[in-house]
């Protein structure tokens, strides 16, 4: 059963629309059509909110630190409510897929993701989900840094709408602890 959801991404303007924001972009979207709406929580170095569904309440955390230091927000909430790392679904971008595939998976190493390798040594685990949103690979020459702080094309950004539609008609299901169907339906695309 997910209790937190997390968004990764930088704060900031100069971020907002950038495709290593994915997992801000996610939640932002969540909370503009479940109608509730951001919490500044300074204990947490983050911004919450809580979100409804049929299985109950899921909090819901963009980290107000830099992404690389997303863990410390992660890490704070966890022992407040007192969360096993199963528990908290960690949505992110990622390189390896193309743009608006998305995957789900639980556990694993932190592939080179900076806020995930936080994340991981502030829970002291790698046994949380991850909802990995595709932004694929930056062109040859293109510096990785310098293509996740950009912007995605129109078309990009389409596609990473679309992933974002289709991660979301499984949170329930998610909420509900129904983790290897998600996987199944999700991972099978």
């Amino acid at each position: 059963m997910i209790k937190l959801i997390v968004g990764l991404g930088n704060p900031g303007r100069q971020y907002e629309k950038t495709r290593h924001n994915a997992g801000f972009l996610f939640l932002d979207r969540l909370v503009s059509e479940s109608n509730c709406a951001w919490v500044s929580e300074l204990r947490f170095d983050g911004l919450m909110a809580e979100v409804g569904f049929a299985g109950g309440k899921v909090l819901l955390l963009k980290p107000t630190t830099f992404m690389n230091r997303s863990g410390q927000a992660v890490g704070k909430v966890a022992r407040y409510y007192k969360l096993s790392p199963e528990e908290i679904l960690v949505v992110h971008d990622e390189l390896d897929f193309d743009v608006g595939v998305v995957k789900l998976k639980k556990d694993g190493g932190h592939a080179g993701h900076n806020g995930l390798r936080d994340i991981i040594a502030h829970l002291g685990s790698k046994e949380f989900y991850r909802l990995r949103i595709g932004i694929g690979r930056p062109p040859a020459g293109k510096v990785v840094a310098d293509f996740v702080l950009s912007s995605p094309s129109r078309n990009e950004w389409d596609l990473m709408l679309s992933a974002f539609d289709l991660a979301g008609g499984y949170l329930a299901q998610m909420a509900a602890g129904d983790m290897s169907a998600v996987m199944n339906k999700l991972n099978s695309g």
